[in-house]
């Protein structure tokens, strides 16, 4: 299966905004009952702003031309107690959609970190964790901002703009339609442009998020960058990360702001219908009919022209925010509508077998490559110790990835313990399976904390009752290496401690949790010759029934093995013994 983000096909893109909605208010549907409450807030505000231009228009007519103040008094009275009631509504909506907002943004933010730890390994091989790290941060802040500070004022816009738009038409059908017009041509234009700003947008982030991975890459080897003083190198990569960012930041911005002044020149337009119209109409009304159209209903009809252009126009800012929260959810949306291709199958009928583990006509392929492991067959028994060499290259990492599952063959079936592999839950595997890995992560924290990682069992001992279970292991030695035992501090860069260190650590929490199955990947290649004695012999005093499998380059890790496998040009050869596995490697086929 194909996880690379960057190649999504069109159809995934290219989803309906609507369709996008109803995915992202799934998410946040336990927000309902604050929405509807925000909802009847706004609609309160909507209502008293079309409501004030209708009295102030009568009270024009009928207590300002005429001259009886207390009637103005009156109906001033009574706008102030609307607006005043407004000013609430308002402030009400405005706090529960920021409540809103920031717990969308942590739903989001979770959902996203739950579903990345649901992935297999080939999905972060495939994308940068530069990239993530913007979709995690960045795009759901777009998503966060919409809703918190402009999706409200968006509905409120709507609400205003329809009522407005009702009532120019009830009051004068006409006129009401020629200032409507305007607004056509507003619809017809956005519906057009409104796709070429969304993928604008979209080109942003994708380059924010290629400009956050350049940044990861550049700190995480600038060791690399300082020890081969290559910071030109870094320097140009980042300059040119840095300008696709700021071209597409241009056309971004360019395109959030094509709609402002094209509704701005329609607003304009519809007024100047108004006015036309409108003093058309008063110059052939006769005063005393019961429809004349009057000085008050012009201005009646110049307020409620003003109360659907202006939130035209400044929907014309709160769409370009639209589109780019949309188009930060399809970043977003396309992480959380993928699935581990390593789902665990329903459990066959054990095979009775002699072999704690068994690959029976295994094929594997990277996500778009070539073929690495050929109709691979061999059987490893319990207790016995079993050594992969080969040139670098030739499929060992690959082998042992299989062996502990952090991928599935392409073809054929891996078997453990006479059960497919795919039929164990994680955790059951993991805890079958030990795997020290060349490079291991660390956490920051404590070499205790790091030790326990994943393991139930010791996850509530005190320091004396794990040191105490240290000793039982005969991992004592290990220990006593850190200045401060259980308690020394550790880094998830690791510039606490060394390289070497940070591999015991990886060994002491693999061999604490038991596995039936440990395998060793180069992980004695950063250690001394006298800490990598002490780690054979604590190898030695594992349980009689674990299997060790063990990929190393030095001969003396190997050559106690019980049986050699040579690993290159995707097949997996018995090499029988020490001397014939380095005559293959000295003169044995190159990797292809």
């Amino acid at each position: 299966m194909n996880y690379d983000l960057n190649k999504f096909s069109e159809l995934q893109q290219r989803t309906s905004i609507l369709a996008a909605l109803k995915r992202l208010l799934a998410l946040i549907a336990h927000e309902r009952k604050n929405l509807w409450l925000a909802l009847i807030a706004i609609l309160i505000n909507s209502t008293v702003n079309l409501l004030g231009p209708l009295l102030i228009g009568r009270a024009i007519d009928k207590y300002v031309i005429p001259g009886n103040y207390h009637g103005v008094l009156v109906y001033s009275g009574i706008l102030l107690a609307m607006y005043l009631c407004g000013l609430v509504a308002s402030y009400l909506q405005t706090k529960l959609m920021g409540g809103v907002g920031q717990r969308m943004l942590y739903t989001l933010r979770n959902a996203i970190f739950n579903k990345l730890q649901q992935l297999p390994v080939a999905f972060f091989n495939q994308n940068k964790a530069g990239d993530l790290i913007s979709r995690v941060n960045n795009d759901t802040d777009k998503i966060n901002t919409f809703f918190s500070q402009s999706l409200m004022q968006f509905v409120g816009s709507i609400a205003i703009m329809t009522g407005a738009g009702i009532l120019l038409l009830c009051i004068n059908l006409k006129l009401g339609a020629a200032t409507l017009a305007p607004a056509a041509l507003a619809w017809l234009f956005t519906k057009i442009v409104s796709p070429w700003v969304k993928r604008k947008n979209a080109t942003n982030l994708k380059s924010v998020g290629g400009m956050s991975a350049e940044i990861q890459e550049s700190l995480n080897n600038f060791k690399v960058i300082i020890a081969f003083n290559r910071r030109d190198y870094f320097r140009k990569r980042f300059d040119s990360a840095n300008k696709d960012n700021y071209v597409t930041a241009i056309k971004a911005g360019i395109a959030n702001n094509i709609f402002l002044p094209v509704y701005g020149l329609l607003s304009g337009v519809a007024q100047l219908v108004v006015l036309a119209y409108g003093i058309y109409l008063i110059s052939i009304s006769t005063p005393d009919t019961k429809d004349a159209f009057t000085i008050g209903s012009l201005i009646i009809y110049l307020s409620y022209a003003n109360n659907f252009y202006n939130p035209l126009r400044q929907l014309a800012s709160l769409w370009a925010s639209f589109q780019t929260a949309m188009a930060g959810w399809d970043r977003i949306s396309q992480i959380l509508s993928l699935e581990t291709n390593l789902v665990t199958v329903k459990e066959q009928v054990i095979e009775s077998s002699d072999s704690l583990l068994e690959f029976r006509n295994v094929h594997f392929a990277y996500p778009g490559g070539n073929e690495i492991l050929h109709n691979i067959n061999f059987k490893l028994e319990r207790g016995k110790t079993y050594a992969l060499v080969g040139p670098t290259g030739g499929g060992k990492t690959t082998t042992a990835s299989l062996i502990a599952r952090l991928y599935d063959p392409t073809k054929g079936t891996v078997f453990l313990d006479g059960k497919d592999i795919r039929s164990y839950q994680p955790d059951e595997r993991s805890q079958k399976v030990g795997f020290i890995l060349q490079e291991p992560f660390l956490f920051t924290g404590t070499v205790k904390e790091n030790i326990l990682y994943g393991n139930e069992i010791y996850r509530d001992f005190s320091n004396e009752e794990l040191e105490d279970a240290l000793k039982k292991a005969s991992l004592w030695s290990l220990l006593a290496i850190f200045e401060h035992g259980l308690e020394t501090k550790v880094s998830s860069s690791g510039d606490s401690i060394s390289l070497g260190q940070k591999q015991l650590i990886a060994f002491m929490r693999a061999v604490l949790r038991n596995p039936e199955i440990l395998i060793l990947d180069e992980a004695t290649a950063n250690i001394d010759t006298i800490t990598e004695q002490l780690l054979s012999d604590i190898l030695k005093k594992l349980p009689e029934s674990t299997t060790r499998v063990i990929i190393a380059h030095r001969l003396n890790t190997i050559e106690n093995a019980d049986e050699i496998y040579f690993v290159n040009s995707g097949e997996v050869i018995r090499a029988g013994s020490l001397e014939d596995a380095i005559a293959r490697l000295l003169h044995g086929k190159r990797v292809s």
